[in-house]
């Protein structure tokens, strides 16, 4: 038994100790990988597409190095019903809650483990009715040997943290929350790409419809005035055939445009966070979207700093050297400081007398484990291995967005060179169905000349809507290979959705802003 002023001063002089030592931390400290040596994606890199004139999105594309990208960066298409769409699948996809869930699984965790600097304080309370044999009592014993026996204590226990593991485990596990912080910031960056790609995949298949129809409404054209000519005696019963077969043919070919659309429009309903009962109301067309004329180009090392995908594998790196620390100081001794002050009493009545005070000093517990079949070895070698594949795994993925970055700006370069491919091809193509089908009037040009005519302008004019739609989803992917954004996000006007605040990348020095967005 000890005083319970002296069993405090050895707690707090244990403490003040535990103090002197924090600054000890075995295993690595991080250091953030070295950002790339590279300045460009490309080996040939372009400063602008070309431009076809006079034709929906055939605007000359111009890359803007270091020009930065605004938190919604879809704005840059100038669509409110775009606009409207992603702040509803922002607030409401499931997938965007699940991110969410898990970034405050990670932050608990992690706090739960920096308790563990603290001392745990404990209350115990008991009470027991005791018999002691009349051979063991004393002849001054009172005529019973059977009493009561309380207890009330509070119990203090201190782990030292002198060689950092819990303090190694906890930034291990912080390390864990930013990773889920990154990703949930990819999952934002998914969502709204994905939405912006399925307004522009149906605004594309509305597009092939449109063009499909007019085809048709054409070769019925032709098949009528066939038809006239039929009844004079001037085409033949074949001509007819022939012409209405080609016409059952292209109508054969709306149906799966339809069920393409059919389901981009379930699509839309699913990301929103609504059942397919629920299909949005809102419909996009190409024209209704703006092509923007200047793309942000970031450095390699600052594109690093703005994916999320690489933010996390950098996250996941510091978690695995800080687990490696974990290790290590496992194989050091343990040593625990315990504390148990209270009362005790053979009555209730007086259990909180002041001649009933209790204290144990149980002091410092030192544990060293100097056997254990090679266990903690191979957990610290395990450790070890681990942090070497989360650094490979970085690189990897730094690797990855490189190659989705270049892959992204030749596909815009290669999209321009496509748009005014096609739309030649279709000026030709109207051309010479026009020119054709005049000849067929003056009875000049046969069926099969007509029929050629007709699939080739209706195969160039699906070919050119497909050709704008690859330029604006290829836009919105330039935009997802950088990163999203998320970094300049203005605390006035918030993304419905609850954000994390994860670590944002060095100041930039333009804005990218669309004419839209400056007026909102």
């Amino acid at each position: 038994m000890i005083s319970k002023r002296a069993g405090l001063r050895a707690v707090a002089g244990a403490l003040i100790a535990a103090t002197a030592l924090g600054g000890c931390m075995v295993g690595p400290d991080f250091a953030r990988p070295d950002p790339p040596k590279d300045k460009r994606y490309l080996s040939d890199p372009i400063e602008e597409t070309v431009a076809t004139n006079d034709i929906l999105g055939g605007e000359a594309q111009r890359f803007v190095q270091d020009l930065d990208i605004p938190g919604q960066w879809w704005l840059v298409f100038e669509s409110r019903t775009l606009d409207e769409l992603i702040a509803r699948s922002l607030q409401a996809n499931p997938d965007i809650q699940a991110a969410i869930a898990a970034l405050k699984v990670a932050q608990q965790n992690a706090r739960a483990q920096r308790a563990a600097l603290f001392p745990t304080i404990g209350v115990l309370g008991s009470g027991s009715n005791n018999q002691i044999s009349n051979a063991l009592s004393p002849a001054t014993a009172q005529p019973t040997s059977i009493f009561g026996l309380f207890t009330a204590l509070i119990t203090v226990s201190y782990n030292l943290d002198v060689f950092g593991g819990v303090r190694r485990q906890a930034e291990s596990l912080d390390a864990q929350a930013e990773a889920q912080c990154f990703l949930l910031e990819a999952a934002y960056l998914t969502l709204a790409s994905n939405v912006v790609v399925a307004a522009i995949t149906e605004a594309s298949l509305r597009g092939q419809l449109d063009a499909t129809k007019r085809s048709i409404d054409v070769q019925r054209q032709t098949l009528g005035f066939l038809q006239r000519r039929q009844a004079f005696g001037q085409s033949s019963l074949a001509d007819v055939a022939t012409q209405q077969a080609a016409l059952a043919q292209t109508e054969a070919t709306l149906p799966p445009l339809e069920k393409q659309l059919s389901q981009q429009r379930t699509l839309l309903a699913n990301l929103i966070g609504q059942t397919t009962a629920h299909i949005p109301s809102q419909t996009f067309e190409l024209a209704d979207l703006r092509l923007p004329q200047q793309l942000p180009v970031s450095l390699p090392s600052r594109m690093v700093e703005q994916r999320p995908d690489v933010r996390a594998a950098e996250a996941n790196v510091h978690s695995a050297s800080a687990t490696v620390g974990v290790a290590v100081a496992a194989q050091l001794p343990q040593i625990t400081l315990g504390l148990n002050f209270g009362a005790q009493s053979i009555s209730l009545d007086t259990l909180f007398s002041v001649d009933n005070g209790a204290s144990t000093f149980q002091g410092v517990t030192i544990v060293q484990t100097l056997l254990d079949g090679g266990a903690l070895l191979a957990r610290k070698r395990a450790a070890e291995a681990a942090w070497e594949q989360a650094k490979a795994q970085y690189r990897s993925t730094v690797l990855a967005a490189f190659r989705n970055v270049a892959d992204t700006l030749r596909a815009l370069e290669f999209d321009a060179e496509a748009v005014k491919a096609t739309a030649d091809a279709e000026r030709a193509a109207a051309l010479s169905l026009e020119i054709t089908r005049r000849r067929l009037t003056a009875g000049d040009a046969g069926i099969l000349e007509v029929l050629n005519a007709e699939i080739t302008h209706q195969q160039a004019l699906i070919a050119l809507t497909q050709a704008q739609a690859s330029r604006y989803a290829d836009t919105a992917a330039l935009y997802q290979a950088l990163g999203g954004g998320w970094w300049n996000r203005d605390a006035s006007r918030p993304n419905p959705a609850q954000r994390a605040v994860c670590k944002p990348p060095a100041a930039p020095t333009k804005l990218a802003t669309s004419p839209r967005e400056t007026r909102r």
